[in-house]
């Protein structure tokens, strides 16, 4: 069973000498992570920090970068940010959320996938 998966930011994170990093490593989330990341003081605040501190849980390495924190994750682009939390989902098999629709043309009922981290 694969537990760590590889990834390539699309826009990438600069450090503070001005390099590109862009490939690092995902693992699967335990329960612990997301029960750990409800009890941060920072998402008890704000609800919305919730993503960000539950990917800096999982996101284990950014080459280049020794370690992966709160604050780098914070410091990601929103297109990197939608990226990881697709990713997060697809690995850890979470089903996204799905809207009932029905054919305007034959009438018949159907459920749509919802995404909200991408177009398409």
């Amino acid at each position: 069973m694969q537990t760590v998966y590889d990834f390539e930011l699309p826009k990438g994170i600069v450090d503070e000498h001005g390099q590109l990093h862009k490939r690092g490593k995902m693992r699967l989330a335990t329960a612990g992570d997301e029960i750990s990341a409800t009890r941060d003081p920072r998402v008890l605040a704000n609800p919305s920090f919730l993503t960000i501190v539950v990917l800096s849980k999982v996101v284990t390495e950014i080459e280049g970068i020794e370690v992966v924190s709160v604050t780098l994750i914070e410091q990601f682009f929103t297109a990197d940010l939608a990226f990881l939390q697709d990713m997060y989902q697809r690995i850890n098999d979470i089903e996204p959320p799905v809207m009932k629709a029905v054919c305007p043309q034959c009438g018949e009922n159907f459920e749509v996938p919802l995404n909200f981290t991408r177009e398409g």
